[in-house]
């Protein structure tokens, strides 16, 4: 009997193979998407991203990559990590990207994930001629994810971002010096304008809190790992916006625009105010929920 010849050693899985079955694992895990990713595939590569140690984007010689034995493991204790606590991706890598920068992410404040990132890149624009726009207020910064990307996107604005989360703050300092803009972004502590008092921007954009009770008790469990005061806006997710519209014109120059994300609220909102000429903003990348305001109209509605 003729003799077999050997067979040849398996080749070492790619980080393409490792991918499609990261994908397949969490798809089948029933894993919630939202928190800067919405489908299986890219929450897999942000986690295997992380564990490679490789920069975005996604090139083919990344992909055709074998995979190391160890760096297999890492990747599958990452992936298990997220299905067993439903820590956001974000959270598990310590880091995401908005605007095109990126930002250091921990539980201290939301994932960003906001549509506002796409106006900010358009420099508001048509809303407003951004070579005359020289300050900018960023209210509930959270992470300072928003007020830190107008200061990259208009380098001649001076941004200031409030929230009333101390611990909030701290993050965003750690994003504010990683990205060489302390000179240029503030950051205080105010509860929405409290300790804003005299002070006037050409824009005011805001992520405030803005889901409402019952839809906090139906939040799937990823969203329990971040700061509830980022998210809970009393019965109707309408508290923040309240004092927004409130006070809002009294801090906006001539001219000036207020640019608000209410997300799923938004119906409530136009219930609420019914009279009140928003502009319901579309995003090309997706998301919605994101109303503009002139500082006359909102000056006419204080009236």
């Amino acid at each position: 009997m003729p003799a077999r010849a050997p067979s040849r050693p398996a080749a070492p899985p790619t980080v393409a193979d490792a991918l499609y079955r990261g994908a397949r694992r969490l798809a089948r895990a029933g894993v919630f998407f939202g928190h800067g990713t919405d489908n299986a595939g890219d929450e897999a590569a942000a986690l295997l991203w992380s564990t490679l140690g490789l920069s975005w984007p996604v090139t083919e010689a990344a992909l055709r990559r074998p995979l190391r034995p160890a760096q297999q493991l890492r990747y599958d204790a990452l992936l298990q990590q997220r299905i067993d606590t439903r820590l956001p991706a974000a959270y598990l890598t310590g880091e995401t990207f908005f605007a095109g920068l990126p930002m250091r992410v921990d539980p201290r404040a939301l994932v960003p994930r906001s549509p506002l990132a796409e106006l900010i890149e358009r420099q508001f624009r048509p809303w407003i001629d951004p070579e005359r726009v020289r300050h900018i207020l960023d209210l509930c910064t959270g992470g300072g994810c928003i007020a830190l990307a107008c200061a990259h996107h208009l380098p001649w604005a001076r941004v200031e971002g409030a929230d009333i989360s101390p611990e909030a703050l701290a993050l965003a300092r750690v994003n504010r010096r990683r990205l060489g803009l302390s000179r240029r972004v503030r950051l205080m502590e105010s509860d929405h304008f409290s300790a804003l008092e005299g002070r006037r921007y050409d824009i005011i954009v805001s992520n405030p809190p803005y889901v409402g009770a019952d839809e906090m008790r139906s939040l799937p469990p990823e969203y329990g790992h971040e700061p509830r005061l980022g998210l809970a806006a009393g019965r109707e997710g309408l508290d923040s916006v309240r004092v927004i519209l409130k006070e809002a014109a009294r801090h906006l120059a001539p001219g000036g625009i207020l640019v608000v994300e209410v997300g799923n609220t938004e119906t409530a909102v136009r219930r609420r105010w019914p009279r009140l000429p928003f502009t319901w903003l579309g995003f090309e990348r997706g998301g919605g929920g994101v109303f503009l305001l002139t500082r006359e109209q909102l000056l006419a509605h204080v009236r």
